[in-house]
């Protein structure tokens, strides 16, 4: 005989605690094995592939391993330097973009030459503060990366964990399905199966998504001749994973450098937009709709609003494990909605069909 609900409620809720406050206390412990297990969840599909065309399991890990490490180093060779030469020059140049923006809303507003302005101060205010507070942040990532340790943990545990966990990923999901309630396995089996189709094809598919246009953005900019195109898509291309903001912030952005920079030339400012343009009408119609789908279940508001939620309370840790936990609560309330729609207490009266249209 099963547990009550009741009974079965209680250890389940207090599973889910345990796991939250071990998420509040141990963030930063649990912040490499998070990283781990995330990489070897995106990468275990490419192990299965290699696997049905004749590798062993070890032979796959090695080769994925391989190919991603000759990745970070191509990466960090090619990349990294001039990505951190061009942010240092951008925030150096913050005061001198401000001043430039001062001079033209005084040309266009005279009001505004007064130097007891409100717009005028707060302008130069902001212009000092990035290059004072900008330099601070590079010089501290660059010199402390949050401390020399926890750098090299991380650099070292990442991807340990990562190659362990995808050689033994199926059979660790074997040994969850073992332990799994025998009277509840076939529902939590379903629900799993749902969760991961909805992780795989938003997670993957959204990181294929950021990698894309990060590369199309800055390759476009720096080909119209952006001084800080490299930035400016890498940016762009990290935070498209947040519905609307990064095409919003990596577009205002763009533009405001190139008025900057290019300030009478509409030909290459007209570019500039261009490409923003045409990146979105890409990841919109191309894009989204091949590498994540339809059909994912997270709403653009509600990806926020975890996002927000899991990250002020837990950090960059709980940024990391928000889109998971959304698609999981997503799955539970569609899943519980249309078990409410079946029920007695929706259905009501009105869904019993009458005696006689049943003996009819």
């Amino acid at each position: 005989m099963s547990l009550p609900i009741k009974d079965q409620a209680k250890y389940w809720g207090v599973a889910g605690l345990l796991f939250f406050v071990a998420l509040w206390y141990l963030g930063s412990v649990m912040l490499p094995f998070l990283v781990g297990g995330a990489v070897a969840y995106f990468l275990d599909p490419v192990a299965d592939r290699l696997e049905r065309a004749g590798c062993s399991r070890v032979m796959a890990t090695s080769i994925i391993s391989a190919l991603a490490l000759l990745a970070v180093v191509l990466v960090v060779l090619a990349v990294i330097p001039s990505l951190v030469k061009q942010l240092s020059a951008l925030i150096d140049s913050a005061p001198a973009i401000f001043g430039r923006l001062e001079a033209f809303l005084m040309e266009r507003f005279p009001q505004l030459s007064d130097e007891t302005s409100t717009v005028r101060q707060t302008l130069a205010d902001i212009g000092t503060a990035i290059q004072a507070k900008g330099g601070a942040v590079v010089q501290g990532l660059l010199t402390s990366a949050l401390g020399l340790i926890s750098a090299l943990v991380f650099v070292i545990v990442v991807p340990v964990v990562a190659f362990y966990l995808l050689l033994d990923w199926d059979h660790m999901v074997a040994r969850v399905d073992q332990m799994l309630p025998r009277d509840h396995a076939p529902v939590v089996r379903q629900l799993a199966a749902e969760i991961d189709r909805t992780l795989a094809a938003f997670v993957r598919g959204q990181l294929s998504v950021c990698l894309v246009l990060g590369a199309y953005y800055s390759i476009g900019l720096m080909a119209v001749g952006l001084q800080f195109g490299l930035v400016v898509g890498a940016v762009a291309g990290t935070i498209t994973f947040i519905p609307y903001i990064g095409a919003l912030f990596g577009g205002a952005l763009a533009i405001g450098l190139a008025l900057f920079q290019f300030w009478g030339d509409w030909v290459s400012i007209g570019a500039v937009a261009l490409i923003f343009g045409f990146g979105q009408f890409l990841e919109g119609n191309v894009l989204t709709p091949r590498m994540v789908g339809k059909s994912v279940g997270l709403h653009p508001v509600w990806l926020m609003f975890a996002l927000s939620v899991f990250g002020s309370i837990f950090g960059f840790v709980g940024m990391l494990v928000a889109v998971p936990v959304a698609a999981s609560i997503g799955v539970l309330m569609r899943f519980g909605l249309g078990h409410y729609q079946s029920s007695k207490l929706y259905m009501g009266l009105a869904g019993r069909i009458p005696e006689d249209e049943d003996q009819a």
